[in-house]
């Protein structure tokens, strides 16, 4: 779970645990970086002393990096944790484990995957979003919409709905909420924005008034298919 930006000094097996901990640093080059924005910035302190990141096992074995974690003042966004290049900013788990999660519980339980993986449920849930919220920052999923689909699904034994929105033009879900009525589906079209909106061609829907009522009102290129 890591490349050339970093160094592995050490590699110890701990017993008690029976953990697989490799001490590790950082090559210069990527040394005193905000966490958040990634600009070099001045040492503030040494944070907590060093800490342990898990990483994906080896064998049956639990693994951990083990490093210093030092503060860092950035001029933007204040005092924050330093950048480091194996794990994403606030994570307990390095990238390389945190792909692996969120790439496996789109194929398989979530109950699985704490399993296998011997984490938590809310851990799970945490490195979802991080994950998300990642890829989201690189790439808008609601951008360049022209056919969508809006459709409700039932969860919980059918006692709660979601609302979903999917692009017809890449099969993907491009976004989601709890609820099914018009202020959930606002939210959407809020999110999408007047401009985006615009560019909607087609929309296809079952024949509820909740969902024809918006789309009427914020689509007006919109072709309706129910």
């Amino acid at each position: 779970g890591v490349d050339n930006r970093t160094v592995i000094e050490e590699i110890d097996y701990d017993e008690d645990t029976e953990a697989v901990v490799a001490h590790v640093r950082q090559r210069k080059v990527t040394k005193r970086r905000c966490g958040l924005c990634g600009k070099r910035s001045p040492l503030y302190d040494q944070g907590g002393g060093r800490r342990l990141w898990r990483t994906l096992d080896l064998g049956l074995l639990r693994v951990f990096l083990e490093a210093d974690s030092p503060r860092v003042s950035c001029k933007q966004d204040g005092v924050t944790v330093a950048q480091v290049p194996w794990a994403r900013h606030d994570a307990g788990h390095t990238t390389a484990f945190d792909d692996t999660i969120a790439w496996l519980t789109t194929r398989t339980p979530k109950s699985t995957v704490c399993e296998m993986f011997r984490i938590a449920w809310s851990s799970v849930g945490s490195i979802i979003g991080r994950v998300v919220d990642e890829a989201h920052a690189m790439k808008d999923p609601l951008d360049g919409l022209k056919r969508i689909g809006i459709d409700e699904i039932s969860y919980k034994r059918g006692h709660k709905y979601l609302t979903i929105v999917v692009d017809h033009d890449t099969t993907n879900l491009v976004w989601a909420a709890a609820g099914r009525d018009k202020e959930t589906l606002g939210r959407f079209f809020d999110a999408l924005g007047i401009e985006r909106a615009k560019e909607i061609k087609l929309v296809s829907a079952d024949a509820a008034e909740w969902i024809s009522a918006v789309v009427a009102e914020k689509c007006e290129k919109r072709n309706p298919v129910s």
